[in-house]
């Protein structure tokens, strides 16, 4: 489970070629999920942190290519605390949608991965093509304050060639309430 002290906070500017590439777009924030009232059940509200992980904007070694570190230009290399990692411009360009979309995740089509951890597929028209930008995230309980933690987010393209998880829908609320009850979240059936 996600315990928070490897996340920065506030991410630091990726300088290339003297191109300086702003990430304070998923610096941390709070957000508030509203879930209706409904008969004999009044409305609540889920306080979050919203924090968002090294991977939404930078990407791994290629290993179906074989590509090695010594492949990868060291300007390119971006790290955090825990990791070294290669800045990705594609990822960093939809990273920008990425703090609109978390707002929005109690209306979207929830999965379970079959893991300890979530995802939902946004789909984007950029240029009229239909791409499906996956999103990963966790949910914890840290102090009692609730922490949305976004993992990952990418296109699958031939540079992902692991297959998506199994779609298990897993209502984002479940999650919530789960998590702010210390309720186990089953795991969907293999």
């Amino acid at each position: 489970m996600f315990t928070g002290d490897c996340v920065i906070k506030i991410w630091k500017p990726f300088n290339y070629q003297q191109v300086l590439y702003d990430l304070t777009h998923l610096n941390e924030f709070e957000w508030t999920f509203v879930q209706a009232a409904k008969t004999n059940k009044p409305e609540i509200r889920y306080v979050f942190r919203i924090e968002f992980g090294l991977h939404c904007f930078t990407r791994g070694l290629n290993t179906h290519k074989k590509e090695l570190w010594d492949d990868v230009p060291s300007d390119l290399l971006y790290s955090d605390s825990r990791e070294q990692r290669i800045f990705d411009f594609n990822r960093y360009e939809l990273s920008k949608k990425l703090p609109e979309i978390t707002k929005e995740l109690s209306k979207k089509k929830c999965f379970h991965t079959g893991k300890e951890n979530f995802f939902i597929i946004e789909l984007l028209n950029e240029q009229g093509l239909r791409q499906e930008y996956e999103v990963y995230f966790q949910v914890s309980k840290s102090q009692g304050k609730l922490k949305l933690f976004v993992q990952s987010a990418y296109i699958r393209d031939s540079n992902h060639r692991t297959s998506q998880p199994k779609k298990q829908k897993i209502s984002f609320f479940v999650i919530a309430h789960n998590v702010q009850t210390n309720k186990k979240i089953k795991l969907p059936p293999k």
